[in-house]
């Protein structure tokens, strides 16, 4: 679902402003040339100040004022928070915390998902709003809510999901089976005996599968109440609707959220600690929610946050870096939080496209200026553009969420610093991934990798084993294919799932002490490795690696097996960068194009054109080679050839017609 163009602005809170400055916004916007603007999302108590009482005067006003100022609206259903009328008629919309207790009105996202009530309330908030405004010339796109991801333990959700568990198991009995109640004595002999798990019987601890069943049912629950409001608003409006997920994505499974919406958008805010691999990994994530489509940058800082421990100022040129990273791995859309700075509240030290002083001659608002003058330039070309890649990422929420619950072997393993490891090692190479779901296809890819990939669902083995077959090269690391669906194991050798294609068994599994390595001797040069480190037999691998320490001493490490016309590799460690940097170089894969110093590259592609992004981000020029035909700058309007020099913290956006 293509954009029509580039969006640039973000979120905007003009009920909080006086009329005088909301026009003189409008002049700022304008400069400054942004072109969308979110709202209402906070104002449900403004929009509807009684039950069943609509508001809508004010909204009016702005929408025409923003249509006159040629500006869109991404129109946002206010139903993060609800109005405090409806949580003292209806307390039962207020959730229950892990501890049992129930919350009082306030916090944002402050409601429970299943309630009846909130989601009547929300589903007639969404639907008149979509009535009135449907055919408005401002609005652009539809904006539900914001930032889902509260967990709820209330008498009404412990309800829906016994509904839930019914559904998915059917009886009681496969109930007890897939969940090995047999285990402590967890038997049950009636539904009505099924708890949430919470600190009440700390089962969100010591029963894994009663976990993850419940992370599972959470998602379900709030894509539900995502579609409750979709629906509404589709009754009205054929507008693109999305949710803006939250930069923190462990909470939802958003391979289901993401089924549900026309095009996904996300929040970033790396942390100044985060590896720029971790930044570009979680764009690609997004980008493959919905099989390679292109996303929206939903929300960004203009300049530091408020709530990280140290709101370190960005430098300049940073905000344009990371917009253009975005863009590079498929965003179609650079919007912020914030665009004018509240005076009050939480957020009044967030950075702002415009302070509270109002001021145009500020840093940030030059940035701002300049950034949205140049994606103008990239707006008749970029948006819809998807990206190709021969190496393919599986990444899957229930696999996260089960690994990190389960009791052994390693606390400190984490599973999204695994998949970013073995993501770097080709980032740093500029070799294209896609993230793929477990569901995806593996057609057209070279590699497959398996980052910790713990748990098994469906078909996976035996696709993955046809894909090796059929001669494409698999990557595993430890803590892959141990587990099922409701993370039992099989009566069998580790790893179950995966012994035939790697060839090898594992007989244990060492836990290595926080702060200690072992080593691995691979190709007369020896590496770190920390974590866990697999005791492993080869049943037809070919040893490539060993561990130089520990009792197991000079066992394999590294493996290669040859699989029909395939081949599969296992890593028994969670090894140091350069191991895996060289394992990659055995492959066979280019880069997007020939490069020196320290760039990022990325290719986006059309029917018509291609674009090369060519991000510099060392401290001195560096070289991309564009290759054969010429090429545009379209930030510059340069026609290259051959090569194209970048200088330090800057950005090339190359393009040419296909046919060249």
């Amino acid at each position: 679902m293509a954009m029509e163009k580039i969006w640039f602005g973000g979120d905007y809170n003009p009920d909080q402003w006086d009329e005088k400055t909301v026009l003189e916004d409008m002049r700022l916007f304008k400069k400054a040339h942004i072109n969308l603007v979110t709202l209402p999302v906070f104002s449900w108590a403004k929009l509807e100040p009684r039950e069943g009482e609509y508001d809508f005067g004010w909204l009016d006003k702005l929408m025409d004022l923003f249509a006159q100022n040629g500006l869109g609206v991404n129109l946002a259903t206010p139903t993060v928070a609800q109005p405090a009328w409806m949580s003292a008629k209806y307390p039962e919309v207020l959730p229950v915390d892990i501890a049992g207790r129930r919350r009082n009105h306030g916090m944002r996202v402050m409601f429970c998902y299943n309630s009846p009530v909130y989601r009547e309330r929300a589903a007639a908030i969404a639907g008149a709003l979509a009535k009135r405004y449907a055919g408005h010339p401002a609005l652009k796109l539809w904006h539900v809510a914001n930032e889902y991801g509260t967990y709820c333990y209330c008498p009404i959700c412990r309800s829906k999901f016994i509904l839930w568990l019914k559904n998915r198991y059917g009886t009681l009995e496969k109930l007890n089976e897939r969940w090995y109640t047999s285990f402590w004595g967890r038997t049950l002999t009636d539904w009505e005996e099924i708890n949430l798990p919470s600190e009440l019987n700390d089962d969100y601890r010591f029963n894994p599968t009663i976990q993850l069943d419940y992370m599972r049912f959470v998602t379900d629950s709030t894509a539900d109440c995502f579609t409750n409001e979709y629906d509404a608003i589709r009754r009205f409006s054929d507008k693109p609707i999305q949710t803006n997920m939250s930069g923190y994505i462990k909470k939802l499974d958003q391979f289901v959220m993401a089924a549900r919406m026309d095009v996904v958008g996300w929040d970033n805010y790396p942390s100044p600690l985060h590896d720029k691999s971790l930044v570009a990994l979680k764009h690609d994530i997004m980008r493959g929610l919905k099989g390679g489509q292109s996303f929206l940058l939903a929300e960004q800082s203009p300049n530091q946050q408020n709530w990280q421990p140290y709101n370190r100022l960005k430098r300049p040129g940073e905000v344009r870096m990371l917009t253009y990273q975005a863009l590079a791995h498929g965003a179609d859309s650079c919007l912020f939080f914030q665009l004018r700075q509240s005076r009050a509240g939480q957020e009044k030290f967030h950075g702002a496209v415009v302070g509270v002083s109002g001021r145009e001659d500020t840093r940030v608002f030059k940035e701002m200026t300049q950034l949205g003058a140049e994606l103008e330039k990239l707006s008749p070309v970029l948006p819809g553009m998807r990206s190709k890649a021969d190496v393919g990422m599986l990444f899957d929420w229930n696999n996260w969420w089960a690994l990190e619950n389960s009791s052994g072997p390693n606390r400190d393993i984490d599973y999204l610093d695994c998949v970013n490891q073995y993501y770097r090692a080709f980032y740093e190479k500029n070799i294209a991934v896609d993230v793929l779901s477990c569901k995806s296809s593996f057609e057209g890819y070279r590699v497959i990798v398996l980052p910790m990939l713990y748990m098994f669902r469906g078909d996976l083995k035996d696709r993955l084993e046809a894909y090796v077959k059929g001669g494409g090269t698999l990557i595993a690391t430890a803590m892959s294919g141990l587990v099922d669906e409701n993370d039992q194991l099989p009566a069998q050798d580790y790893p179950a799932y995966l012994r035939d294609v790697l060839g090898l068994r594992i007989e244990e599994t060492d836990a290595l002490l926080k702060d200690r390595e072992n080593a691995i001797e691979l190709d007369g040069k020896e590496y770190s490795c920390r974590l866990v480190c697999d005791v492993v037999h080869t049943e037809g691998a070919k040893t490539l690696g060993r561990f130089t320490g520990e009792f197991y001493a000079g066992s394999p490490a590294v493996t290669l097996n040859e699989y029909g016309r395939g081949r599969a590799y296992y890593v028994a460690s969670q090894p140091e960068q350069a191991l895996l940097s060289h394992l990659i170089d055995g492959l066979g894969l280019k880069p997007v194009l020939d490069y020196t110093g320290e760039m990022e590259i990325t290719r986006r592609e059309n029917g018509e054109r291609i674009v090369f992004f060519a991000l510099n981000h060392g401290k001195s020029d560096a070289e991309v080679r564009l290759g054969g035909g010429e090429f545009t700058n379209l930030l510059t309007g340069e026609r290259v050839r051959g090569e194209a020099t970048v200088k330090p913290n800057d950005v090339g956006v190359f393009t040419a017609r296909k046919e060249d």
